[in-house]
């Protein structure tokens, strides 16, 4: 029985289907394993920073109110038989600052003789919980585990011991937060959960939550977690894991050091690479009339070409590994069917590889400002380092952007980021990098650059600012931190570090000014 040999044609058309189809899927496979990269190392990247702010804003918070508490002891110590001076110093710090559900003072048996609001009605009983017994027994600042207090409410106490002016110990102030009630948390962290699944939550020493989103959550115990044992432990940082109702999340992590404490900021992994997805779409969509097009020409020419199109199928199937077509443009071309169908190959791959380089691209900046991000910032501070080119760095951070963001909502917010990052392209060199470092943080890099004449560009758009009307009506203001390679260190780590101290003493010394690291300028 004789076999049925394929047409040349066919296996021509078979070929070169394969090939378009090979490459093209192989391409879209790329462009979107590169954009899932960028945007997982994005997401973890941000969620630590922002992790890092919440804890450091809880830290700073819970020391003002040691400092409140410790006010409150030294003032009272000579008073303790006044029972209006009690009352009204346990009011005063129930509602100057919302930090506490209730205040109680108490005597060194630990029974109450002042408590606000009075319709709690524990005035002249002794305290026997958990939080009063160790102020007591500790006779030291302290915050205390969650327990039940009295009033059968769940509460964590945080407490300040009085003593006399000879030392000798006179009781306790000291204030509750009602866990599964409105409290601090709320105030500190209660708006900075998304509609996309994102959310923050807070852990205690054992792994019990004692704030989250969901109030149903609170006091499990998440310990088996491993983000939460990492941060229990003290560690700070981000990393993929699966959560307690088995949804793939990626988190960033920081202690609050002050309370033995832990803050969580979790995104879920399907939302934060859904954009990957989106654009993967959009590039098969522009490039499918284009390679339905070369289809169609490659189906018409192959009933008449033979030995060029074999050569071109071949090349096309190289291309797709290869990502080269420099042969494919060397192929005979004696008759027009030839020339027509390698510029369609050409043209069509070309298009896809120059796509793939689009998402290159677009994975090295930030998609909101337009401007160089962090991943990529560090390949250039790698690189300078290495190669021990001097530069200056110049970080930004707006002031009182939290406050733009309460009273306008996020997308003014979004817009004032924009137009700072327009302001520092303004002022930026040709050679000048402008990046977003995370939040309302932003750095420039500034290749041989002395740290004077950084501050004078920074000086320059910071006074551009205070006398520009930003997209929220009013001017914003910025503060700024310099430290120069290599004479504040010799690890990009260490030139961040001392640029963040400096901007740091720039918010200590008001706000709306520039310091340079080991400098101090008005």
């Amino acid at each position: 029985m004789k076999s049925i040999k394929i047409k040349l044609k066919y296996l021509i058309m078979g070929v070169v289907i394969i090939a378009f189809l090979t490459t093209m899927i192989s391409n879209l496979w790329s462009a979107y394993r590169i954009n899932t990269d960028a945007l997982t190392y994005n997401t973890l990247e941000t969620n630590e920073v922002y992790a890092q702010k919440l804890a450091t804003t809880a830290n700073n918070y819970i020391h003002d109110t040691f400092t409140t508490l410790q006010f409150t002891a030294n003032y009272i110590a000579a008073r303790m038989d006044d029972d209006e001076i009690l009352m009204n110093e346990a009011n005063r710090l129930r509602t100057q600052n919302n930090m506490f559900n209730s205040v109680a003072i108490a005597d060194a048996e630990g029974t109450v003789i002042a408590v606000s609001p009075p319709s709690l009605e524990v005035k002249g009983v002794t305290l026997d919980s958990v939080g009063a017994q160790e102020a007591i027994e500790k006779k030291i600042p302290l915050i205390s585990k969650p327990f039940e207090a009295v009033t059968g409410r769940l509460v964590i106490f945080i407490s300040y011991p009085i003593f006399s002016s000879t030392g000798d110990y006179l009781g306790f102030v000291g204030g509750t937060i009602y866990i599964k009630e409105q409290n601090m948390f709320y105030s500190l962290l209660g708006q900075h959960y998304y509609d996309d699944g994102s959310y923050v939550f807070v852990v205690d020493g054992d792994g019990k939550i004692i704030y989250h989103k969901d109030a149903s959550r609170l006091e499990d115990v998440v310990m088996d977690n491993p983000v939460v044992k990492a941060v229990t432990s003290g560690k700070q940082g981000s990393q993929s894991v699966v959560n307690s109702k088995g949804i793939d999340m990626l988190a960033g992590y920081s202690p609050i050091s002050v309370a033995n404490w832990g803050v969580i900021v979790q995104r879920p992994t399907e939302a934060a690479l859904a954009p990957a997805g989106e654009l993967v779409k959009r590039l098969a969509s522009i490039a499918f009339p284009f390679v339905l097009v070369a289809f169609i020409i490659v189906l018409w020419l192959a009933v008449r070409i033979a030995k060029p199109l074999q050569q071109m199928a071949t090349l096309t199937e190289q291309s797709m590994e290869t990502r080269n077509v420099d042969e494919l443009k060397d192929v005979s071309e004696w008759y027009f069917e030839t020339y027509q169908l390698k510029s369609v190959l050409v043209t069509s791959l070309s298009m896809l590889h120059g796509q793939v380089s689009f998402f290159q691209k677009e994975s090295t900046t930030d998609p909101l400002t337009g401007l160089t991000n962090r991943r990529t910032m560090d390949r250039y501070l790698k690189k300078w380092t290495e190669e021990s080119n001097p530069y200056a760095l110049l970080i930004i951070d707006l002031d009182h952007f939290k406050s733009i963001n309460d009273t306008y909502g996020h997308s003014v917010g979004d817009e004032v980021l924009k137009y700072l990052a327009a302001k520092m392209k303004e002022y930026a060199r040709a050679e000048d990098i402008c990046c977003r470092y995370g939040g309302e943080e932003f750095i420039m890099l500034l290749p041989n650059t002395n740290a004077e004449q950084a501050f004078e560009i920074a000086e320059a758009l910071r006074q551009d600012l205070m006398a520009t009307i930003s997209p929220c009506g009013r001017a914003v203001t910025m503060s700024g931190g310099i430290a120069e390679y290599p004479k504040n260190g010799s690890l990009p780590a260490q030139i961040i570090e001392e640029a963040d101290q400096s901007l740091y003493k720039a918010k200590q010394a008001g706000r709306n000014q520039v310091q340079i690291a080991s400098v101090y300028r008005k």
